[in-house]
């Protein structure tokens, strides 16, 4: 039986086009940004594990990438990845924006402190970590609907299991209706030094292309 959650395929964002690879614009599978869409994200606050405010306007300058997680997810190794992509380029203007959620057939079902602790012990992960909170619905994150809208989801790739995670997703988030912006924990958002979102990736993508655009924008 297919792991639905550990999954091999990827493929890269809508990147500005000097910072694609060379073999993009043959690739079919980019995520188009929707051009009506407000981009920037500076005019947002999130909420802190200790439900204080912090607005992102105060990240101008860097690079972001902004993920929802979980601690119990086939996917929640990718940690690992994200705390070696932030230590090694957190000098040069990087950060990481950890949202864990509980929508996602319930993979994060832990409280703020709980899932604080599990990340960084066992993962030693080093980068801020917001409250909990949904990321679909009318309760949604209002960051995560911004970026979502920008760059909305256009599948996980080709494969038996992409086609699987597509359709227990699918069942997952069908109660959010057309308020479902993300379907499923790791997917990421990078935003560039202007506060404009710049690209999507599922959580099917390989972090090494992630990290090949995060070192494009650094550049």
């Amino acid at each position: 039986m297919y792991n639905l959650f550990v999954l091999g395929y990827s493929y890269w964002g809508t990147l500005p086009k000097e910072n694609k690879p060379s073999n993009a614009s043959d690739n079919p599978r980019l995520v188009e940004r929707n051009i009506m869409a407000n981009t920037n994200i500076y005019d947002l606050s999130v909420e802190e594990r200790d439900g204080s405010l912090t607005s992102l306007s105060s990240f101008d300058g860097k690079v972001l990438l902004i993920v929802n997680t979980a601690t119990g997810c086939g996917f929640t190794p990718q940690y690992e990845d994200l705390e070696r992509i932030y230590a090694a380029y957190k000098d040069q203007g990087f950060e990481i924006l950890d949202f864990p959620c509980n929508q996602f057939a319930d993979q994060a079902p832990e409280s703020d402190e709980e899932i604080h602790q599990f990340c960084t012990m066992k993962y030693g992960t080093d980068f801020p970590q917001f409250k909990k909170g949904d990321v679909n619905g009318e309760t949604a994150n209002p960051l995560f609907e911004r970026v979502a809208t920008a760059f909305p989801f256009q599948g996980f790739g080709k494969g038996i299991k992409a086609l699987a995670l597509d359709k227990f997703a699918k069942a997952n988030n069908k109660k959010f209706g057309d308020k479902a912006y993300i379907m499923w924990n790791f997917t990421k958002f990078l935003v560039d030094r202007q506060g404009n979102v710049v690209a999507r990736f599922e959580p099917t993508t390989d972090m090494a292309e992630v990290e090949s655009a995060i070192k494009s924008l650094l550049a």
